[in-house]
């Protein structure tokens, strides 16, 4: 039987600095982006001071901007949505920071609508999506909340699916 771990195989990893990788100055895959999002989250001195609410509309305000991504603070008071839509060609990351949101997708099966997904989602949880994915976000809960959105690219529309969405879309969004 062989006992052999890495470590014996190659040693020490950190005596060998030409193996490690160089620390990243910004994020570029999406296990980096999530990692991004759960630093802001942990770290509240970077976002706290800032959250304002709104009751006429959603509150936001960019956070951050890198080489191709931004990053965005949201408020909700309670009713306060989305409406079904997507992100055109930005992919994305959203956690919530304080309360908890309700996000509903929808499965297009074939020509036709397939199943709607609700998921509740509570502080710390993470969402990541590609291009194209189409959901609402709406905070259904009686206390307001607070979410972190990294987009990549940097979000450049955002086209509304309203007369599309499932029902139950339907039925939690003012026409």
């Amino acid at each position: 039987m062989n006992n052999d771990s890495d470590l014996q195989i190659a040693g020490d990893i950190l005596s060998v600095q030409h193996l490690l990788q160089p620390p990243r100055e910004h994020p570029s895959t999406v296990a980096d982006f999530t990692g991004l999002a759960r630093a802001v989250a942990a770290d509240r001195a970077q976002w706290e001071g800032l959250v304002e609410y709104d009751a006429s509309s959603r509150w936001y305000h960019r956070l951050r901007t890198g080489p191709g991504y931004e990053m965005w603070l949201l408020s909700w008071v309670p009713g306060q949505g989305t409406g079904g839509h997507h992100h055109g060609p930005s992919s994305g990351v959203l956690t919530v920071l304080r309360g908890q949101l309700t996000e509903r997708t929808e499965r297009i099966a074939g020509r036709g609508v397939g199943a709607a997904t609700t998921r509740v989602l509570a502080p710390g949880e993470v969402r990541v999506f590609a291009p194209g994915y189409t959901h609402e976000v709406i905070n259904d809960a009686l206390e307001p909340a607070v979410s972190l959105h990294i987009y990549f690219p940097g979000l450049t529309e955002m086209p509304m699916h309203g007369a599309r969405c499932t029902p139950a879309i339907r039925d939690v969004v003012p026409a």
